[in-house]
């Protein structure tokens, strides 16, 4: 089974995280003394992937496809319940709790709209075939429903990564084309509505990132904060457990959505290119083996998971800068967070096991 596996890939995902395990323990140093915590609940949690990858490629992904409906409908249900007796937190309701375990639904649910997009979208493997009017509804209202249900959480960060993943994919498919410029031109006139529907914190964090003199107390004392803490890193960083917009406790959000600003300021130019160019290096691979897969359905579902980790390091980082408005999106295998982490590593998996079963 793990014949042909894709060892520089598999290498280069371990490196991230690795810079990022080194980020969280020193984002949680505090007094002289580590919340090992949070170090060790990583490490299991990176180790729970791993073992829910080799799952994966046992069960092998053609077969996880034919179940890709059956695995929308539960992370719909399971959204569902998050609203219902979901826990609350930062104003948000976006886990469940079954015992001691927490996770976050939001997060299966981008793989699984993933896996449920390539299976509708493979299912026209010879682009003559008509796509229709019907079908392109269709594959809107699979989108439609559970980003409904997260924007109620609320958590439109997460609600957003889901279009540009469904363009990419459907592009990709190279049906329906006409439906894809249609439907996008109506997304971009209809701005003027979804900025009415938004809720005020909302409007407020995309007006921050606008003029950040807004909120100086609240977003824009984090994104500050995050640009004083990468900017002061200058080239090669103040080195380890040395930066003070972190070890100070200046920064919030240091060990999660903005530990990218640790990075920066602990190892600097250097330290953030390193991981920028491992993040590259994985985009790149992502797409030859999608130019590489064996079917239609592979290739879409390669697609929308190297668009999916894309878009997450963009936002993130562009966020820790200022170039983007702050939404709340982790940094894949970096950012502290168990359902985030695993479910990287199985898009990690898919690929690993498209690319062994690749000619």
């Amino acid at each position: 089974m793990l014949k042909r596996i894709d060892i520089k890939l598999l290498l280069c995902v371990f490196l991230v995280f690795l810079i990022g395990l080194i980020s969280i323990y020193s984002s949680t140093y505090k007094e002289d003394k580590p919340m090992l915590k949070f170090f060790y609940r990583q490490v299991f949690w990176m180790l729970l992937g791993l073992f829910s990858a080799f799952l994966l490629i046992k069960i092998g992904t053609w077969k996880i496809l034919e179940y890709s409906y059956y695995l929308y409908v539960i992370s719909v249900v399971l959204l569902i319940l998050v609203l219902l007796v979901g826990v609350s937190r930062g104003g948000g309701h976006r886990w469940l709790k079954i015992g001691s375990f927490t996770f976050q639904p939001s997060e299966f649910v981008k793989l699984s709209l993933v896996l449920v997009i390539a299976r509708f979208l493979g299912n026209y493997k010879d682009k003559n075939i008509r796509f229709g009017f019907l079908n392109s509804i269709v594959l809107l209202l699979l989108l439609a429903c559970p980003v409904f249900f997260i924007i109620l959480q609320p958590d439109l960060g997460t609600a957003l990564v889901f279009i540009p993943v469904l363009l990419a994919m459907w592009y990709a498919s190279e049906v329906g084309i006409w439906y894809l410029m249609v439907f996008s031109v109506l997304g971009i006139l209809s701005s003027p509505f979804l900025w009415s529907i938004l809720r005020d914190y909302q409007k407020q964090r995309l007006l921050v990132f606008i003029r950040p003199d807004l909120d100086p107390l609240g977003v824009g004392y984090t994104v500050a904060q995050s640009k004083i803490a990468i900017g002061s890193g200058n080239i090669i960083g103040k080195g380890w457990l040395s930066g003070t917009q972190n070890i100070l406790n200046f920064l919030p959000e240091r060990h999660t959505d903005f530990i990218f600003s640790v990075i920066g300021e602990e190892w600097g130019f250097i330290g953030a290119l390193i991981i920028l160019l491992l993040y590259i290096f994985i985009i790149i691979r992502g797409l030859r083996i999608a130019a590489n897969a064996d079917n239609k359905e592979y290739k879409l579902l390669s697609v929308g998971i190297v668009v999916l980790l894309t878009v997450h390091v963009i936002i993130n980082i562009g966020m820790t800068m200022g170039i983007v408005p702050a939404v709340g999106l982790p940094l894949p295998f970096v950012s502290y967070g168990g359902s985030n982490l695993i479910i990287s590593i199985l898009c990690i998996g898919f690929l690993l096991d498209i690319q062994r079963q690749a000619k």
